[in-house]
């Protein structure tokens, strides 16, 4: 497929009847590491996608350099932008865009492009973090700034959309349970924003409960789920992700589906990044899952939509996450990529094209 094919164009009787409900809101988790030699981080992403068999995953915005090197400099007003316009026309109401300390730029590059774009109303955005995020007040007057931002993703009516993950006992004793949590809500009021509705993001439902009823989130959802995959197909890993619904939903939280566009590590496998420390060049280079077709990862999105319009009381956001909109090493993406363009994206529109869009209201 041609570049140029990749880069999408800019552009009388007194009844009493209930409202209808408001159409599920559908947003993608965007990791946003791909600055090449601009951090470390960049350099290593570059790293673990060099391998010529890795060369179909490259973002839009990449290059091949040799049959073991690339380059993914992003990012740039005009990349974004055409981001923007993909993401847009494919139907998505919202990215997550990590939160990550002020003081890497890197790694904020793209949101800041984000909310200087012109084009920034086709697409609303939210905010995902570890706890860490919320470790400090500081952070907290950040988020809340973000979520007066007139394109952050409401649900509820008026209700800033946040996702916290990667939670443990040992963080909810930092964050002191949920001291933090509600001072993030008195913040964001006191600045004339809704309640917040914050959703704890856990790989297993039973833990995520706990970690939820510990910090007084509002949801369960995950960052990413799969069950070791070994070279299973995709149809696995959906079936998987449909039932952590379900086991989710058991807990007697309420629900934010989360949808897979894939999981497969091997690159990160072959050549470990700095900041997982735990992973061992080669080791479990057998667990992953094949690639979906567009066909299967529209489907997939599908049912997640279907689920919430079966399960009202147990989906009261009406909202769904993805991922991932760019985790591209690590097999989760829908970004245009060298290999396959927009079929993704094409695919998930004759899913998502008839249904309205906006702020969940």
């Amino acid at each position: 497929m041609k570049i140029n094919h990749l880069l999408c164009v800019l552009a009388g009787g007194m009844a009493l009847v209930a409202a209808p409900a408001a159409e599920p809101v559908v947003g993608a988790i965007r990791w946003d590491a791909w600055v090449g030699g601009k951090s470390s981080v960049g350099r290593a992403v570059e790293t673990s996608l060099g391998p010529q068999q890795w060369h179909h995953r490259l973002p839009f915005f990449g290059k091949v350099i040799s049959d073991t090197q690339v380059e993914i400099n992003g990012y740039t007003q005009e990349i974004v932008d055409r981001e923007i316009a993909c993401a847009h026309q494919a139907g998505l109401d919202y990215w997550a865009f990590g939160l990550y300390d002020a003081t890497v730029p890197s790694m904020v590059e793209a949101r800041n492009l984000y909310l200087a774009s012109r084009h920034k109303a086709d697409i609303h955005f939210c905010l995902w973090s570890g706890t860490d995020g919320l470790s400090t007040t500081q952070n907290l007057q950040r988020i809340v700034q973000l979520m007066r931002e007139p394109t952050y993703q409401k649900v509820l009516t008026d209700r800033p959309l946040y996702y916290v993950g990667f939670v443990d006992d040992k963080w909810v004793k930092v964050l002191g349970g949920r001291r933090r949590t509600d001072e993030l809500r008195r913040l964001a009021q006191q600045a004339g924003l809704g309640n917040p509705y914050l959703v704890l993001m856990d790989f297993t439902a039973a833990h995520g409960k706990l970690m939820a009823d510990a910090l007084g989130c509002d949801a369960l959802s995950a960052y990413a789920t799969g069950g070791g995959g070994r070279g299973a197909p995709y149809a696995e890993l959906a079936e998987h992700a449909e039932k952590y619904w379900s086991q989710c939903q058991a807990t007697g939280a309420p629900v934010v589906p989360i949808v897979m566009a894939g999981s497969d590590r091997r690159p990160r496998v072959e050549h470990p990044v700095p900041w997982e420390k735990y992973q061992k060049p080669g080791v479990g280079l057998d667990k992953y899952y094949l690639a979906p077709t567009p066909t299967e990862l529209a489907g997939h999105v599908g049912r997640a939509l279907d689920w919430i319009r079966q399960h009202p009381a147990a989906t009261p956001a009406r909202a769904v996450i993805i991922y991932a909109w760019n985790e591209n090493d690590e097999g989760g993406w829908l970004v245009p990529t060298l290999g396959e363009g927009t079929t993704r994206l094409d695919a998930l529109a004759k899913v998502l094209k008839d249904k309205p869009h906006g702020q969940g209201e």
